[in-house]
């Protein structure tokens, strides 16, 4: 298993952004785009994206907060998670998800991503991103866990056409259980959508 960065480019052709790649160590696999937390492509992140593909995946990690600041890699001291917080509430949402299915293409024009078939994986802002690729891609699969703010996009749930399942935390306060209901209530019996919530634990809980 090795990791690496590349280049990817921008479908609106504003230019390029990097994303951590980690191949597994049979040097092909099935393709999973990893969408970040608010802390950037972190330790943690690469940790992740090790993680998966020790399991078998090409996985891949792109840098989504590049239109503010290029290669954000915060830690989670007071400091960081404020200029995390400003990050994120500078974060373009739909030029995030145009960057998210460049990562999807750039990953599946990869030798080492066999077969074409790419998933997406997202925990946080990520999680939200996760079921809003299920929505606005072409992922052919998509995981969300503590998604924040999926509440306010289920008008799009009519939109999801391939695999989604998120993964809610009970006492998650950034999903509170008013937001939960919501989402539990739009997509629950949808074909396709899994939802899974789980009692007494926390945001950040995986």
């Amino acid at each position: 298993m090795t990791g690496r960065y590349i280049q990817i480019e921008a479908r609106d052709g504003s230019g390029t952004f990097r994303g951590y790649l980690a191949l597994p160590e049979a040097g092909n696999g099935p393709g999973l785009v990893i969408a970040q937390e608010i802390f950037g492509i972190n330790y943690t992140m690469r940790e992740v994206a090790d993680y998966y593909a020790e399991e078998g995946y090409v996985a891949l990690v792109p840098d989504l907060f590049w239109r503010q600041q290029p290669d954000v890699e915060l830690g989670y001291s007071e400091a960081d998670w404020q200029r995390a917080f400003g990050f994120y509430q500078g974060f373009d949402e739909a030029k995030g998800m145009e960057d998210m299915q460049s990562a999807i293409d750039a990953l599946r024009a990869l030798p080492e991503a066999s077969g074409g078939k790419v998933g997406v994986l997202g925990f946080c802002l990520g999680g939200k991103l996760a079921y809003l690729a299920a929505c606005r891609t072409d992922a052919d699969v998509s995981v969300g866990y503590y998604g924040v703010g999926i509440e306010g996009a289920l008008d799009e749930a009519g939109k999801i056409k391939r695999p989604l399942t998120l993964h809610i935390a009970e006492l998650d306060k950034f999903c509170p259980p008013e937001a939960r209901e919501r989402i539990v209530q739009a997509l629950q019996g949808r074909p396709g959508v899994a939802l899974h919530v789980y009692p007494g634990v926390d945001h950040a809980f995986a």
